[in-house]
């Protein structure tokens, strides 16, 4: 079982930068990816970015240049730095992890870009 946290959601201004963190506990070791979705209201859920295990990365067009995901150094942490965010932006960001042939979520961090 794993169970994954997420923090560092609020609201900040248009321009402005917020960093995502999310942290997996349990019997976990060497997670294969994680990555953050979000889901704006109305929305489907979209992916935002993935980091694997092997240092590769990936994006969605739309966050491209703006955001940046890394893992931490035990592997069980992933961040999401956030820049130049937009309102459109504005949604609730879910982590995730790919683990032992399962997916797993955490219950979501809401972001709100607006001034």
């Amino acid at each position: 079982q794993v169970q994954l946290v997420e923090s560092g959601g609020g609201l900040v201004q248009p321009g402005g930068s917020l960093r995502l963190s999310c942290t997996a506990s349990g019997s976990v070791s060497s997670i294969y990816a994680m990555g953050w979705y979000r889901q704006a209201p109305g929305e489907e859920r979209e992916s935002v970015a993935t980091a694997i295990r092997d240092g590769s990365t990936y994006y969605a067009d739309s966050v491209k240049g703006r955001f940046t995901i890394s893992r931490g150094s035990a592997e069980n942490t992933v961040y999401l730095i956030m820049n130049s965010l937009k309102p459109e932006d504005t949604a609730v960001y879910y982590c995730y992890a790919s683990y032992g042939g399962m997916e797993y979520w955490g219950k979501g961090t809401l972001v709100t870009v607006s001034s």
